[in-house]
């Protein structure tokens, strides 16, 4: 029995992981950009990802990756058994990229939205039927960490969330399924705290090795707020920032002038080669 095709549209950091997990857990991907020089720079990180995740034990080593295809072909997405849709996190490249999708694709197929904030059922209005409509925020990089946050819409059908469920737990994720807000859980919590931690940098109470050192060894944080500012984009954290602030009025999710400052002069993080950290072919600095 073939295994189930999965669609990811946008190439980006948050494509290109997920595409590298579920092709290291043996399905097929279509990986749809309007860049080719982006598709290029996918398919070799793709390439490195599957290596280190096996080298790690983060994906199974016995398994044949799945085949990737890639394309500029948006209607290459129309015989997905899913649609993950991977764009920027700007409302309006999302509604036209989900108006897109859903016009493509078969009656039921379910049409994901990875996001870390933009309210489900404001993307329903943009499709075609709402009730295949749903959300995840895979956190990055998504074929090292083990669980998702699903959000489900007021108008996603049980079959949907059955479905995706299934999808994800086919891939080896754990599932968690959370109700439609802005921020959802996880960028409602972790966003402001990492906006917080820039704040403390550029106050001058402490470096960011030091925030992010205490975070680790005082309170657990895995790899502390500044590094995983970096993992994330800083540009893309910022755009999260906004949208929640702008949803919600919380002013600890006004971005900070430090994470403006650093987006101006293009030190988004590990992507750019340097943000809270420099980051060479050698390692961290």
């Amino acid at each position: 029995m073939d295994e189930p095709l999965i669609a990811v549209v946008g190439a980006g950091v948050m494509g290109t992981g997920i595409s590298t997990l579920v092709l290291g857990q043996g399905l097929p991907v279509v990986l749809v950009d309007i860049d080719q020089g982006v598709l290029d720079r996918a398919t070799t990180a793709i390439r490195h990802g599957l290596r280190h995740a096996q080298l790690t034990g983060a994906l199974p080593a016995g398994t044949a990756p799945g085949r990737l295809h890639t394309t500029l072909r948006l209607h290459d997405v129309a015989d997905a058994a899913v649609v993950i849709e991977a764009v920027t996190e700007a409302p309006d490249r999302k509604a036209e990229v989900l108006a897109a999708v859903s016009a493509l694709v078969g009656p039921g197929t379910p049409v994901i939205s990875n996001t870390s904030g933009i309210p489900i059922d404001e993307m329903a209005a943009w499709v075609k039927d709402p009730g295949s409509l749903i959300g995840t925020h895979f956190m990055n990089p998504a074929y090292l960490i083990p669980m998702v946050e699903v959000i489900r819409g007021p108008r996603t059908t049980d079959r949907t969330v059955e479905r995706v469920l299934s999808t994800l737990t086919r891939i080896g994720r754990r599932p968690v399924v959370v109700r439609d807000a802005p921020g959802f859980v996880t960028s409602r919590l972790l966003h402001p705290m990492i906006n917080d931690a820039a704040r403390i940098v550029s106050e001058g109470t402490a470096t960011a090795e030091d925030v992010d050192t205490l975070m680790q060894g005082c309170l657990g944080h895995p790899t502390g707020p500044l590094r995983t500012a970096d993992l994330i984009g800083i540009d893309n954290l910022v755009d999260a920032l906004e949208e929640l602030h702008a949803r919600t009025g919380d002013e600890r999710a006004r971005p900070s002038e430090l994470l403006l400052e650093k987006v101006r002069r293009g030190e988004l993080g590990r992507k750019s080669g340097r943000g809270f950290y420099s980051y060479t072919s050698e390692g961290q600095s």
